[in-house]
């Protein structure tokens, strides 16, 4: 049982609520012309950069949990940290170590699996993302499955390939998928029967998160179980085809199936099968894997439900138990900040549109979909619209922003969480003018916002969970650019508004550790705004101690 948390020996909670704004995607960037935060008319950070309390966290790598510093931070993890206040080895880390000292083929997951198409004759299927982009998956973790499958001798494997253009640059498929026919041609000379099934971009089929399109989900179904879409005689040949039939990106493909001389598509799922899903992240894997676990299921019409034993990278929602098998065990992420405000008896209140409504709930509360104290929590979600980023990057903030100032004027909440999705939706779709936009949508919300909780008397605290607005460009060696619709590994602002404080800000501290100040930082530090000494081992508090 967490301890309460004890009162600060000096600091007080404000008279209004302390909210703490993410402004999803929005980070530091060099302030170029492939800058679009720097670029947009952004006169409420301007404004707030010129705070005493202004700095720069640290929002990839290491400092949220994953690998290396190479990685770039994502929404999972940076929203983890925000409300965690500890960094937690992250999904990506967890599967590499996992295959690195082999446990991974010693869970009961794989070994059900493998035993199954054993004794069924069925193909092993493989359903993920297929990148090495390390926010959902990686496709080095997809080859160490298909190789020890090979060498356990499984006689036949199919690969359904999600394709990214998201997290990685925008027309990169064909790369990834020679490299994996490469690794399908190496299984075949074993003498296993191993080929790409089935796929599609990411954002049109498979992948949906948060219940907000679950036509995405049936779409994927349906190619994947069912073999129905256009037919191609190899998945280059798809993507080929796409590409000069269109100007989409990879994540927006349309979906295919591979067939044989017959015609007959070559990766239908049916009973007796095993489907591992090879992504770690959960917020985009949960629908899949309730469409293949749940007998009873309304949200389309799944046809013929194959008997298969499922098994999911990890285990993506530990409330829902979803799914049931898994192969690695996800971070146990204990003691959150929300958890600690609710046996403090603090009301509580997270809000956002549905493309990142989990995040400040689900993620938010260390992967746990529940409330802590359901009446002293309340979630509010905007529904997100349904047309391309590119064409609505104001999205849903303004309706956001009314929202929590009605919440917030109507009723006495302590703490406050709101994602702006705005940066991070339209960043991907590597389009700068719409990305401007959306970063200039964000900060005239930021600026309602502000205004609203200083006539509370409350605090506001504006961050990031990642960047992607910031670097839209990327240059080649030869200097050619290209769009680039990934994250950035750039910092993120933080920043605490407080009329309490001379300058309208606290002074914060420097010395954070043996580390750089990071995401994991900022809950330690709203705990102290609200009047509390932040546990032991949190991550210390950016506020310079009196």
């Amino acid at each position: 049982m967490p301890a309460i948390l004890a009162p600060h020996s000096y600091r007080t909670a404000p008279r209004g609520p302390v909210v703490c704004v993410v402004m999803d995607g929005v980070g530091i960037g060099k302030g170029d012309h492939g800058d679009a935060v720097a670029q947009a008319h952004t006169p409420t950070l301007a404004h707030l950069r010129t705070l005493p309390s202004y700095r720069q966290l640290k929002a990839h790598g290491r400092g949220v949990g994953m690998p290396s510093d190479a990685d770039m931070g994502n929404s999972e993890v940076g929203h983890n940290a925000l409300g965690a206040g500890r960094i937690f080895d992250q999904g990506a880390k967890l599967v590499a170590r996992a295959i690195a000292d082999g446990s991974i083929f010693e869970s009961r997951g794989w070994r059900a699996a493998i035993t199954r198409v054993a004794k069924s004759g069925e193909p092993l299927h493989f359903l993920g993302l297929l990148s090495d982009g390390n926010v959902h998956s990686h496709i080095d973790h997809l080859f160490a499955l298909l190789r020890r499958a090979a060498a356990e001798r499984v006689p036949k494997v199919r690969v359904h390939v999600l394709l990214d253009g998201r997290d990685v640059p925008g027309r990169s498929a064909l790369g990834y998928v020679a490299r994996l026919e490469g690794v399908l041609a190496e299984l075949r000379a074993q003498g296993c029967d191993a080929a790409i099934a089935s796929g599609g971009g990411r954002m049109r089929i498979t992948m949906d998160r948060y219940e907000a399109d679950w036509g995405m989900v049936e779409r994927g179904w349906n190619v994947h179980v069912h073999g129905l879409a256009r037919p191609f005689a190899s998945a280059t040949q798809a993507i080929t085809t796409s590409y000069a039939e269109s100007d989409a990106d990879d994540q927006y493909l349309p979906e295919f199936v591979i067939v044989d001389a017959a015609g007959q598509p070559i990766g239908r799922i049916h009973d007796g099968a095993a489907v591992i899903l090879f992504n770690f992240r959960g917020d985009r894997a949960i629908e899949i894997s309730k469409a293949f676990e749940r007998e009873e299921f309304t949200a389309f019409a799944r046809g013929p439900r194959p008997d298969v034993f499922f098994c999911g990278m990890m285990q993506y929602d530990g409330d829902e138990l979803v799914p049931e098998s898994f192969l690695v065990a996800p971070p146990a992420i204990d003691r959150t900040m929300g958890e600690l405000l609710g046996l403090a008896g603090r009301r509580q209140l997270a809000i956002a549109e549905t493309q990142k409504y989990g995040h400040v709930t689900y993620f938010w509360n260390g992967n746990r979909s529940g409330k802590f104290d359901d009446a002293k929590e309340t979630y509010i979600d905007i529904a997100s619209d349904s047309r391309p980023f590119q064409e609505r990057p104001w999205m849903k903030a303004a309706e956001v922003t009314d929202a929590l100032i009605d919440a917030i004027t109507s009723s006495p909440y302590d703490f406050v969480r709101v994602n702006y999705a705005n940066g991070d939706m339209v960043g991907h779709t590597g389009l700068f003018e719409p990305a401007r936009l959306a970063v200039e949508c964000v900060d005239l919300c930021v600026g309602r916002l502000l205004v609203a909780v200083r006539k509370l008397g409350g605090v506001l605290v504006v961050t990031a969970d990642h960047g992607n607005a910031d670097q839209m460009i990327d240059v080649e060696k030869d200097g050619t650019e290209r769009p680039r619709t990934s994250h950035s590994l750039n910092p993120v602002p933080f920043v605490i508004a407080d009329d309490r404080e001379p300058g309208g800000g606290p002074r914060l501290r420097t010395d954070t550790g043996p580390e750089p100040a990071s995401l994991g930082n900022v809950a330690a530090t709203c705990l102290e705004l609200l009047g509390f000494t932040p546990p032991d081992d949190y991550l210390p508090s950016l506020l310079l101690p009196r």
